[in-house]
């Protein structure tokens, strides 16, 4: 599935879409629901009580709209991509590095947000963001938000490491072994981005300013930093729940993760906790975003809206430990989450988090980019060791 993903994932470079052009395909009033709505979702996502019976925001919207949740889970943007391509969903949670690939390619449809109420209440750091807010068009309702954490064994590290290089480079750990064989990377071509944010830092003569924007010298300093991090890793992830297998029971000390590993880790007992060095972090926007051929759009609304009440922003907040895209989530009381947890998870950090974008040849910063097709073939190279 990973190596189809990537393929598929190829569709991205295209201009985007003109609003005229679907403007006449947007739903202008919701009728009665279709029975289901099939999503596409990342793992941690969408909860009926199974995994934790106080995190349920599926069965009492079931009962109330007579609509079925169906969900499939992925585990990387690529992924989400190619069951958009495939057809047969409704709606996905897509982050940045994946949604404008799914306007460009028209696998996403306008959404009128005069249908979804609750739009009033959405951060409005998000309500126009850049990964689903094309040319005066919304194709999506926001639905959390947060960093790419550095995640370390707290056995291995009795302080917070303080910088990336805990996985980019060899290192001596507090138990004097070397830190080679027991780090994890991502298993995406997005994870390129984590290279450039660290050598942003480390190398300023380069002149990277976007994460996502690396010109050919820029991008191939990034590669070189990934495959000497290949010497380093056991795994590349892209399964949330095999990692957090792994660091319980084969010895991890660090890696790029988010929130739900570490959260589900320490509610578990685990010796693990979560740190943003100094390098600062890329990090994900979520947008959840309908199919253009959406064979339940009347449930797909009714979702839309749901997802946006305070309640279940702010459990998901809790669960997640990610940002709502209501505020009021943190603070009115009708979840689980508080000001504090809100404040704690980076609700004030939004400026300082470099949000995954999909790379594209006509860069904004400079006069050409590396585009994500390449990221795409040569992270496969990295990872086989090429």
């Amino acid at each position: 599935m990973r190596a189809l993903s990537y393929k598929l994932g190829l569709l991205a470079s295209a201009s985007l879409i003109s609003t005229q052009a679907v403007a006449a395909d947007m739903i202008t009033e919701i009728g009665e629901g279709e029975g289901q709505v099939n999503i596409v979702a990342w793992p941690g996502y969408i909860e009926r009580g199974e995994t934790d019976a106080n995190f349920d925001w599926v069965t009492k919207f079931e009962e109330a709209t007579g609509c079925m949740v169906n969900v499939k889970t992925a585990n990387t943007s690529d992924e989400m991509v190619a069951l958009m391509n495939e057809g047969g969903f409704d709606l996905v949670t897509a982050s940045g590095d994946a949604s404008l690939r799914m306007i460009a390619g028209k696998r996403v449809q306008p959404v009128n947000i005069d249908l979804i109420p609750s739009w009033a209440n959405v951060d409005d750091r998000l309500k126009e963001a850049p990964w689903h807010f094309v040319n005066d068009t919304h194709y999506g309702t926001p639905y959390m938000w947060g960093p790419n954490v550095l995640m370390y064994s707290t056995d291995a590290f009795p302080e917070a490491p303080t910088s990336w290089s805990v996985v980019f480079e060899e290192t001596t750990l507090a138990d004097g072994e070397s830190n080679k064989g027991r780090v994890q990377a991502y298993d995406g071509p997005i994870h390129i981005a984590d290279a450039a944010n660290y050598l942003m830092h480390h190398n300023p003569d380069l002149g990277i300013t976007s994460p996502y924007e690396l010109n050919q010298e820029q991008y191939d300093a990034a590669l070189e930093l990934l495959r000497g991090q290949r010497e380093l890793v056991s795994r590349y992830w892209h399964d949330a729940f095999i990692q957090i297998d792994d660091f319980k029971n084969e010895g991890m000390v660090a890696s790029g993760s988010w929130p739900f590993q570490v959260n589900l880790l320490q509610g578990g007992g685990a010796n693990v906790s979560s740190v943003i060095p100094v390098e600062g972090a890329t990090g994900w926007a979520d947008t959840t975003m309908m199919h253009a051929e959406a064979e339940n759009p009347n449930c797909s609304y009714m979702w839309m809206e749901h997802t946006l009440a305070s309640n279940l922003q702010s459990d998901l907040s809790v669960w997640f430990g990610a940002n709502p895209a209501v505020p009021a989530a943190c603070t009115d009381g009708r979840g689980m989450q508080t000001a504090e947890g809100c404040t704690k998870n980076g609700m004030d950090d939004f400026e300082k988090i470099k949000f995954w974008q999909t790379p594209v040849s006509k860069c904004e910063s400079q006069g050409e980019c590396v585009p994500y097709y390449r990221w795409v073939s040569d992270y496969i190279g990295v990872i086989g060791g090429r």
